[in-house]
């Protein structure tokens, strides 16, 4: 007895049918998700790379209101979204003997501040991959059970023969495998975006120790400076 899809799907009872389409759900949910996010992070990965080197020529040159221009003509970067923050923060006491010192460690504290919020923005979606990776399977073992039970209806109904039971089989089968398939690509999906996550909150932090050293080192530069011409003077 060979039996199609269509004619399996046809045998499938109520609950068995309702399981099935929690499982597709699932996945067009999970599969939404993660184009959603590759997306997104394809193009803060773009914007990065065309951002980094203009911001970084613009801060050793000394150029603050370019830097800052920068970081708005590139908003889909992570990079420029966080540091802009912060560099705008600051900008107007950098020149300023009195408060520059301040201004810096503002700014540490402001990165800081815009890694965490974006560390939120950037895992939203996370936890929808990470559930259906862990629930699918049993969603489908719920199924696999009623298609046992199924089987065995058969045998009761019908006798003991292989016809008997095969729907009832192949329906529990159908379940797992579907299950698994919902399952599998979501729990993949879930470690690679980890992993571009852990990537970019690699390069976040790099960036900030970077912007940070810069004000130090032209702070460090201009109270030499100042020492200088006072010294001169004396």
């Amino acid at each position: 007895m060979q039996l199609s899809l269509m004619d399996m799907w046809d045998h499938m009872g109520l609950f068995a049918k309702i399981i099935a389409f929690i499982l597709i759900f699932m996945s067009i949910i999970s599969l939404s998700v993660a184009v959603a996010k590759l997306l997104r992070f394809r193009a803060m990965s773009r914007a990065t790379r065309a951002f980094a080197p203009q911001f970084s020529a613009a801060l050793e040159a000394d150029n603050i209101p370019e830097a800052l221009a920068l970081t708005e003509q590139y908003q889909k970067s992570h990079v420029a979204r966080v540091l802009g923050e912060s560099l705008r923060e600051v900008a107007p006491l950098l020149d300023n003997p009195i408060a520059a010192g301040a201004a810096i460690t503002s700014a540490e504290r402001s990165v800081e501040r815009e890694q965490i919020l974006l560390a939120n923005d950037l895992k939203s979606g996370l936890g929808v991959l990470a559930t259906v990776g862990a629930t699918a399977p049993f969603v489908g073992l719920l199924g696999t059970t009623l298609g046992i039970v199924t089987a065995f209806q058969g045998m009761g109904s019908g006798g003991a023969g292989l016809e008997a039971i095969s729907i009832g089989i192949s329906e529990a089968l159908i379940e797992t495998a579907l299950g698994l398939v919902v399952a599998i690509p979501a729990v993949w999906l879930y470690n690679y975006f980890s992993g571009r996550l852990d990537t970019l909150f690699s390069e976040l932090a790099y960036a900030g120790r970077e912007m940070i050293d810069w004000m130090m080192t032209r702070q460090a530069a201009k109270d030499l400076k100042s020492g200088n011409r006072a010294f001169a003077g004396d």
